[in-house]
């Protein structure tokens, strides 16, 4: 599945909706360049405001709600009173450093509106400050917390999902990995957003690095140093779930975009979980770039992967709905 390439200008690979998109992201991060090295906090700061423009608007829910789980915040959106619904986690990106449930707040809307399920978003602990393993614990964590407050949250415990872009898709097969070896009940679905799956360049990376692209080189690299004690760690499969043994896990739905340096792993990790016999479908956008679904609001493509996802969550979770 692709987008159709008749819709890019001549020698620019970059779908013209998505190339605004990356050029008003681009203005807004150099706009609050104090031209001095931020830290984190700083960057936290500046990240926040020049995603709130993508995070306005958008559908309205039946409910959302703020709660707090073991000093954690997270959100849940509810589109409809319908209970129990299915749902879905959502794990924002931002290479393990960046981000949270505000800047991601449509992104989860537009699934819950879409896929009539419920979402919830997690703000889990961020790297630098803390590493690996400990937000994949969390994550992990939360999931379990929402098989056992199913009835309080108004959701369906068999029909749960989890989801995530770049760094939260990592920690959403991370997660499905750790919940497998400690023998906990098998998802409905996993739905993976140009995720960062391995440290090791690919062609994609030569092909689409530098700010044209969204996600440069240097600040992938940095990402994974950020959330590893050591280098080291970059081969544990939990870190990288390219590298590990991918069978018995949930289905999964990967959006891929063209144009990104995380293409390459991207399809790698669509294989690798095929041949392992994981019911995979994955889509291949073609003129878009990394974190291209936050441009929703003015990309008739972004909008279009999202409805594809949503057709997928249907269906999957119809199947778990239908077991005897």
């Amino acid at each position: 599945m692709s987008s159709h390439p008749d819709s890019r200008i001549a020698d620019d690979p970059i779908d013209p909706d998505i190339r605004r998109f990356v050029e008003i992201v681009n203005a807004a991060y150099a706009e609050h360049a104090t031209g001095a090295a931020m830290d984190h906090v700083a960057r936290r700061a500046v990240a926040e405001r020049v995603r709130e423009r993508w995070r306005r608007g958008g559908p309205e829910m039946a409910e959302t709600r703020d709660m707090s789980w073991h000093g954690l915040r997270l959100r849940l959106h509810r589109p409809t009173s319908d209970r129990p619904a299915p749902a879905m986690l959502y794990i924002h990106g931002g290479g393990w450093t960046l981000f949270s449930v505000d800047t991601h707040d449509r992104l989860m809307r537009e699934y819950a509106a879409r896929a009539g399920i419920v979402v919830i978003g997690i703000d889990y602990s961020l790297s630098p400050e803390s590493k690996f393993p400990m937000a994949l614990e969390e994550i992990a964590g939360a999931l379990d917390w929402m098989e056992e407050e199913a009835e309080s949250l108004g959701i369906d415990p068999d029909r749960i999902l989890v989801g995530g872009d770049s760094a939260g898709a990592n920690l959403a097969v991370s997660a499905c990995l750790l919940r497998r070896d400690r023998h906990r009940a098998r998802l409905a679905g996993m739905v993976l957003n140009y995720g960062a799956f391995a440290a090791e360049p690919t062609e994609s990376y030569d092909a689409f690095d530098g700010p044209p692209f969204s996600l440069e080189v240097p600040e992938m690299d940095q990402f994974w140093s950020n959330y590893v004690d050591r280098p080291e760690d970059l081969a544990n499969p939990l870190v990288a779930p390219l590298h590990a043994a991918l069978h018995d896990l949930p289905p999964a739905f990967l959006a891929i975009a063209e144009c990104d340096i995380l293409a390459g792993c991207n399809h790698a990790m669509a294989r690798k979980l095929a041949a392992a016999g994981v019911p995979t479908e994955a889509a291949t956008y073609a003129g878009a770039t990394h974190s291209f679904l936050e441009a929703m609001s003015i990309s008739p493509l972004a909008s279009r992967a999202l409805d594809d996802q949503a057709a997928w969550i249907a269906r999957v979770a119809a199947d778990r709905d239908d077991r005897p």
